[in-house]
């Protein structure tokens, strides 16, 4: 089996596996939208994440810690 069969680079011209999901770039309109020039989270992308930054997201689907 060749490392390119394995999922492993060839050369420096073999960008190797297509990346995932998780990992592609962002999606307008499922993962952000824009807002007066800012990028704004969707719930959906901040679930997926999977954790909570603390930095106040507006669509943050984390229970806040209570103060």
């Amino acid at each position: 089996m060749t490392p390119s069969e394995k999922g492993g680079k060839t050369s420096d011209t073999d960008q190797g596996p297509a990346p995932s999901r998780e990992d592609a770039e962002l999606l307008e309109g499922l993962d952000y939208y824009l807002e007066d020039g800012l990028l704004v989270f969707t719930a959906a992308f901040l679930r997926k994440r999977g954790y909570c930054c603390e930095s106040g997201c507006r669509h943050c689907p984390y229970q806040k810690p209570e103060r």
